[in-house]
């Protein structure tokens, strides 16, 4: 079958509500700063209104990958589930003006299309409460055999492990994408994620993943160590490539007998991190999708990840492609 997208991502289809607040303002709703934490639709609805929002964008973070992978100028398809609501038709619509394609039924009668409240405090860390809703609704069956089968790479969003007939998708996506030679990448998502599905994550990792995407406390969660060094050794001896952020520190990137490092690209004020793992994923991809070098990888990677840490909102807001181009990248 013919190669007809770079990427073809699963995950979380949902909307961002980001805004800006204070240290106090998460200490006095008994929230953890930094963290991502699972909300119902009541809990989600409160903070809403005790926020300040700044900007209502589809997101979702295999989502927000693709729209990354677009702005460099590749082609990505996106699958996930939406309701039948005025949200679910925002995300539809934000996904394909893009150019992205997203062709999934929406949920009729069921929860609501799911929503992130995002607020950001003066130190640009990002709190995020999340109402799955309807995106855990999403199963094998919503899995498109073609669009999997004709993707160099099937991307998978760790969030997404959380429900049991997701788990059943990823493998039915990993079954198809090696069955037509395709490469398996998964990224960790966040801690919170690892330390619940640890021997699941693992497992998976060993037997289907052939790209691992994972922040320095993802990896070091994942084989429950102190020491980078001895995660990042563990981490090469189970897949064939990897790439491990470590915020100003710059990235990583472990193939077979090889470890590569890249310097985190200069931002001049980080304003939100959120996206910034997401837009990694997608400059890493979209040169490794094009047979760029691995080194190359990381940079447009790195470049990624510094464009959308310098504003609000998890995609970009310039062409990462002129970007890219202007950089000689």
């Amino acid at each position: 079958m013919p190669e007809l997208y770079d990427v073809a991502a699963i995950g979380n289809a949902i909307v961002d509500v980001i805004g800006p607040t204070t240290d106090q303002w998460i200490v006095d709703q008994g929230l953890a700063k930094g963290s991502m934490q699972l909300v119902d639709q009541d809990r989600s609805q409160a903070l809403y209104a005790k926020m300040t929002p700044e900007i209502q964008a589809s997101g979702g973070s295999a989502a927000n990958t693709i729209a990354g992978l677009a702005s460099f100028g590749g082609k990505g398809a996106f699958m996930g589930k939406v309701a039948d609501d005025e949200l679910g038709r925002v995300f539809a619509h934000d996904m394909r003006e893009i150019g992205a394609r997203f062709e999934n039924q929406p949920l009729v009668g069921g929860p609501a299309t799911a929503v992130s409240m995002i607020n950001v405090t003066p130190d640009a860390q990002r709190t995020m409460c999340t109402f799955l809703g309807a995106s855990v609704e999403f199963t094998d069956s919503d899995v498109e055999d073609a669009i999997v089968e004709a993707s160099r790479i099937v991307y998978l969003e760790g969030y997404l492990f959380d429900a049991e007939a997701a788990r059943r998708a990823f493998a039915k996506a990993a079954a198809l994408a090696h069955g037509s030679g395709r490469m398996i990448a998964l990224t960790l998502s966040d801690s919170f994620v690892v330390e619940r599905h640890r021997g699941g994550l693992l497992g998976f990792i060993e037997s289907q993943v052939d790209l691992l995407f994972a922040n320095e406390a993802e990896l070091l969660a994942l084989f429950e160590t102190d020491s980078f060094d001895q995660a990042a050794e563990a981490l090469r001896q189970r897949v064939k490539l990897a790439a491990v952020t470590r915020s100003e520190k710059g990235s990583i990137i472990l193939s077979e007998g090889e470890r590569l490092t890249v310097a985190a690209e200069p931002v001049e004020k980080v304003v939100d991190t959120t996206g910034a793992g997401d837009q990694y994923a997608a400059g890493f991809m979209f040169g490794l999708s094009r047979g760029r070098p691995l080194q190359q990888c990381g940079k447009l990677a790195s470049l990624a990840a510094a464009e959308v840490i310098s504003h609000y909102g998890p995609r970009p807001l310039v062409s990462l492609k002129d970007l890219a181009e202007s950089k000689g990248y």
